[in-house]
Parts: structure tokens; sequence; C-alpha cells
């Protein structure tokens, strides 16, 4: 199985509800490796890689968020893998 990357950009109430502590751990539990991090306008954008099928897992829970966000919308650009070692916070 080949891995495949997707950057996201989330928006909504995404900022100071945990969503980046929630991505971690959410693609952690799926064996996902990237980064995600807060934008200056907002919104939460985050590279994420792994199997395909666990990355599609990952874009469906994005669409909820954690129980405290109220994500409005996800933008999906599809990019190369750059072979992460793990899935970090970034500031």
């Amino acid at each position: 199985m080949s891995a495949v990357a997707r950057h996201v950009s989330v928006t909504g109430r995404v900022q100071g509800v945990f969503f980046r502590a929630w991505l971690r751990d959410q693609a952690t539990e799926l064996g996902l490796t990237g980064w995600v991090r807060n934008c200056p306008d907002g919104r939460v954008d985050a590279h994420v890689e792994g199997e395909e099928a666990a990355v599609e897992q990952m874009i469906e829970r994005l669409h909820r968020g954690p129980p405290s966000a109220d994500v409005e919308d996800v933008h999906l650009w599809n990019v190369e893998t750059c072979d992460f070692d793990d899935f970090e916070i970034r500031h």
C-alpha cells in the first residue's frame, strides 16, 4: 500500500478549543504522520499523510472536530508525501 498526503485547512471556531491536540491524537490513533498549526487568520492548517483509508478517516473526523469546536469548512489539497516520523503540533 502506498502513502498519500493532504494539506488541510479548517475554518470555523477551531482555535482555543484544543483542536490541534485533538487532531494530533486522532492522527496518532490512525497511524498518520505530519503536522498541525494555528494560522493568524483563525483557521487551522495541517499536513496529514499515511495510508489512504486512514487519511480519508481523518478527513471525515475533521469535518466534525472535537466537541468544543464548530467546524464551518474543510479545504483539501493533494500534496507530496514528506515521510515524517510522527505527528507534531507546530507553533
